[in-house]
């Protein structure tokens, strides 16, 4: 349904914090919520059917009184559960969504962690991962640019998300030097310097974009040498929204995300927008 946000719910505790992430969107932004399950694991055993059955009626019910605390305070909320592989099943409600979120998990945390990565990569929405609340406060939207098309879509999304909400927009890229073996010698006068001004001029033209589409909003630029990763998750440590770009590109590599966006997500401090 065009203008709903689905939000895939399991057992972990980032579900409950992406679930509430969701419904907090949906009330600011009026759209429908869909909280959506998935009953993975089958294997096709005897009697299987029937165990997951239940499950799913579990589900169901479980969800659907969530979903009725939701329209309590405001919220249009509906379910839909379903059994299946869960990546696949989430790739495919994201065609007709407006924002997918789900929980995340750091890397090393389990299958759900390289379920969330797959989702991410797979979707055909934005995809909003949350990891389990810090109670840390949290304020401005953090967007990594790399002068790519798919980073201009980044960008777009954290600009009308950081208007919307009043924020501060800061957009962040990184460069890195020719690496150099230990005895080849410095690296030429001005060098360094000229990566910094190149850097720093790319970035300038997507902020001149940025203040026309959104002539209110906030825009600062962090441009410095390092692992653009690294240098981004810095920044966002206490941003309310981190936005990257994924780099998936064909039917085999729609699920692999860009080394720089699933280095961020494998280390989520605070939720994480990945756009395509």
């Amino acid at each position: 349904m065009p203008g709903t946000i689905i939000v895939g719910v399991t057992d972990a505790a980032s579900s409950r914090s992406a679930m509430d992430w969701a419904a907090r969107r949906a009330r600011e932004t009026g759209r429908q919520l869909r909280l959506f399950g998935v009953v993975g694991g089958a294997v096709g055993a005897v009697g299987e059917q029937d165990v997951v059955e239940r499950v799913v009626t579990g589900a169901r019910a479980t969800l659907e009184r969530d979903a009725a605390a939701l329209t309590a305070s405001g919220v249009s909320a509906d379910v839909r559960v379903e059994s299946g592989d869960p990546v696949a099943r989430l790739v495919e409600a994201s065609t007709d969504a407006e924002l997918l979120v789900i929980g995340g998990e750091p890397r090393g945390h389990g299958h759900r962690g390289q379920h969330g990565a797959r989702i991410a990569a797979g979707a055909h929405c934005p995809v909003v991962v949350v990891p389990e609340a810090d109670g840390a406060a949290r304020a401005g939207v953090v967007v990594g640019a790399d002068g790519s098309e798919v980073s201009g879509a980044a960008i777009d999304f954290a600009a009308a998300e950081a208007a919307r909400g009043g924020d501060t927009l800061t957009v962040v890229s990184a460069w890195l030097p020719v690496a150099v073996p230990g005895d080849f010698g410095v690296y030429p006068d001005g060098y360094l310097m000229d990566l910094q001004a190149i850097t720093q001029s790319a970035v300038d033209r997507v902020i001149e974009r940025v203040r026309v589409a959104h002539p209110g909003l906030d825009v600062r630029t962090a441009v410095t040498e390092g692992e653009p990763a690294a240098v981004i998750a810095e920044h966002a440590r206490t941003a309310r929204l981190t936005v990257v770009g994924s780099h998936g590109r064909g039917a085999f590599a729609r699920f692999l995300l860009g080394s720089v966006s699933e280095e961020v997500i494998a280390h989520l401090d605070g939720p994480t927008a990945v756009v395509r």
